[in-house]
């Protein structure tokens, strides 16, 4: 049976339209697979951003090439300004599958018609390929690699993350790039809190970022703006008394700087791992900046030139909730770019406490024991107090409240200088000696350097019944320290009650938390550390340059800073309950007699009487002595021994510890090289003894 002609011929057209279709098809295929893979993973990469413990920005970084781009996703920001982008952009969005082929058209006829380009029929799909492989020309071949692009990147990553590409990719004008940058830089705020006006001048910038900047071009910025609300309010997305209103507000005719909320700390944590593209703090940036604006009110208030630093560190877990390394990082007068928080300086009578700790855990006194507020003399050390007078009988109690120098000497002289340097060693503190000065006495008023940052962990352990935590600062590393032993619970609790009735400064209430204060030598360094339960707060305040300033005194200076600080925690004060095995004791009669003076029966102050002067026996001073260094030993070690003097022991090379104090007078000491080396060593009375020998 012959078909009827017609019918012929439309199957003999259909079947050339399958052919030509296969063909396109193939040709397509083979012109796609031509363009080579498209890295889509790297079109998410962005700056370094350093972000507090829930994920609120600190501080971010540019690109190697100074460009902003923060990566951002749908999640990010304001459902209005998703919906009005869409609207203005690419209305068949959520329809096409990466290219609108009646956009196409359209944009086809109107350059037929009109032979020059009116509108290019791009789908925000394809203008993320453009933004991932840039290309100056506009040419149909450009065009084409656009469309195959666009398909590709739906069937990879879908409608989101398109979006999410585009919200990080686009252009809005100088190093710009990506919404939430764009945000940041012209509102200070982040996209999820964009308004209306805002989130269409955003839609509007990236049409030509540069001729609509609003630093540099406010009026076209304007216009383009109004241009957007006019059109999403004619598709329905807001409504024309919205986009009456928004068209009242101005738009902005500056940058802003970026976020730099812990900038010293955000700086350590990218150096440490320069690869990581987001770093997690433990810090909360909403306490952090409360006591970054504290601290720069405060200096601005205490002169010129000063600055300050603070550490608040969670007791329970070790974690740092806020650093601040300088009261303003941008302030060169103030040598903002220095990390105090980090920098050794002397605590001055901030390390009393741990005096008064040792002596309580040695059964030597009692906060009821009554000292000797009175001039003495060790050798050629003569300490004084601050005021320079004396109070004569005092308790163990009052002596630390009033921070008098002559009783905390006193018990140091008894617990050894070497025991009490070696149990801040012990406990995890890094402390700066003075080069070329024997370890003495002087160790205790603030003789030697420690970071605040140290110095805050050391009196979180009196927090928690004398363990200093494993401090972490970075979640998901481990801890920068594991837990240290500090002193015994019993001890520990003995501090807290005292520190806690110490009198606070004019704008305090007494008895709220525990603090004590720090004056160094020559006014240069004011401290003060306080803790309750939950949380301790250490303050630094002077001159990065250690210039002194006159009249800078711990409990003037930063006492009242302190005592704010636990006031923007914005909490209750936790108190410290008692552990086992507290003496109670009202006054010293209460104690059992050993206990109601300073004791001076102790086998070590007679060994200390009795015992000759203590002297270096080995190595003898100015030696040269052969260990084979130059010829590439190794393990080679230099020994040292000592005569005289009380035990334990402490040696040091070069201001260096060597291992912790020790009852034995002999001790070796592995050297790193050839050269000079000073060796010293301090006995529990803080006698010592040094020479200098040169190892070959």
């Amino acid at each position: 049976m012959r078909l009827p002609r017609p019918i012929v011929l439309a199957l003999a057209a259909a079947a050339v339209l399958l052919a030509a279709s296969l063909a396109a098809g193939v040709a397509w295929t083979r012109y796609a697979a031509s363009l080579g893979p498209l890295d889509l993973a790297a079109s998410r990469e962005g700056s370094t951003i350093v972000v507090d413990r829930s994920g609120r920005l600190l501080r971010p970084f540019t690109l190697p090439d100074g460009r902003w781009r923060l990566p951002a996703t749908t999640h990010d920001v304001d459902p209005r300004y998703l919906a009005m982008l869409i609207a203005y952009e690419d209305g068949r969005f959520y329809v096409h599958r990466g290219v609108d082929a009646r956009a196409l058209i359209r944009a086809g006829a109107q350059w037929l018609a009109r032979g020059h380009v009116v509108s290019g029929g791009s789908t925000l799909t394809m203008q993320v390929a453009r933004l991932i492989e840039p290309r100056p020309e506009r040419t149909l071949a450009a065009k084409l690699r656009q469309i195959a692009r666009a398909l590709e990147i739906e069937r990879a990553v879908g409608k989101e993350g398109a979006l999410d590409r585009y919200l990080t990719l686009a252009p809005f004008g100088g190093n710009l790039e990506g919404v939430r940058a764009a945000s940041l830089a012209y509102f200070g705020k982040e996209p999820l809190k964009l308004t209306i006006a805002e989130s269409a001048l955003m839609v509007a910038l990236p049409q030509s970022p540069e001729a609509r900047r609003p630093d540099r071009s406010p009026t076209a910025a304007r216009v383009a703006r109004d241009r957007v609300l006019d059109r999403v309010a004619a598709r329905g997305v807001i409504s024309a008394d919205d986009a009456a209103a928004a068209k009242r507000e101005p738009v902005p005719e500056a940058r802003l700087a970026f976020p730099a909320l812990a900038a010293h700390a955000a700086e350590e944590a990218v150096a440490a791992d320069p690869k990581a593209k987001i770093i997690r703090l433990s810090i909360d940036a909403r306490l952090q900046a409360r006591l970054e604006a504290l601290l720069r009110e405060s200096v601005a208030r205490l002169g010129p030139k000063l600055s300050a630093a603070m550490v608040v560190i969670d007791n329970a877990t070790g974690e740092i909730r806020a650093r601040i390394g300088a009261a303003d990082y941008d302030d060169a007068s103030r040598d903002g770019a220095i990390d105090m928080s980090r920098s050794a300086r002397s605590p001055g009578s901030a390390l009393k406490p741990f005096i008064y700790a040792l002596a309580f855990e040695q059964g030597l006194a009692h906060p009821e024991t009554v000292l000797f507020d009175r001039p003495l003399r060790y050798g050629a050390y003569a300490p004084q107090n601050f005021n320079l007078g004396y109070e004569g009988t005092v308790t163990a109690r009052k002596a630390l409240q009033q921070s008098l120098n002559l009783p905390a000497i006193e018990l140091l002289a008894d617990v050894g200088p070497a025991t009490f340097l070696a149990r801040l060693h012990g406990a995890g503190a890094e402390i700066a000696l003075p080069k070329d000065t024997p370890i003495g006495l002087a160790i205790g008023l603030g003789g030697l350097g420690v970071t605040l940052t140290d110095l805050a962990r050391l009196y979180a352990g009196f927090a928690r019944g004398g363990e200093a935590p494993a401090l972490i600062e970075r979640l998901g590393s481990p801890p920068v320290i594991e837990p240290r032993r500090v002193t015994d619970p019993v001890a520990a609790y003995y501090v807290e009650e005292i520190l806690r009735g110490a009198p606070p400064p004019a704008n305090a209430l007494k008895g709220r938390i525990a603090f004590k204060t720090g004056t160094s030598y020559g006014f240069r360094d004011a401290l003060a550390v306080g803790f309750d339960r939950g949380t301790t707060i250490a303050v630094w305040v002077g001159r990065p340059d250690n210039g002194p300033t006159p009249g800078l005194i711990g409990r003037e200076a930063a006492a009242p800073i302190l005592f704010d600080a636990f006031e923007r925690l914005g909490r209750d004060v936790e108190p410290i309950r008692p552990p086992k095995g507290v003496l109670t004791a009202a006054v010293s009669a209460d104690l059992p007699p050993p206990l109601r003076h300073l004791r001076k029966d102790a086998p070590k102050t007679m060994a200390a009487a009795e015992a000759p002067a203590l002297k270096i026996a080995f190595p003898p001073d100015g030696a040269l002595i052969d260990l084979g260094l130059n010829e590439g030993a190794r393990d080679s070690r230099l020994a040292l021994k000592a005569l005289g003097g009380a035990p334990p022991f402490t040696w040091f090379v070069n201001g260096q510890p060597v291992g912790e104090a020790d009852l034995r007078r002999q001790s070796a000491w592995k050297p790193d090289g050839a050269g000079f080396a000073r060796v010293s060593v301090t006995d529990a009375k803080g006698a010592s003894d040094a020479v200098v020998v040169r190892l070959e």
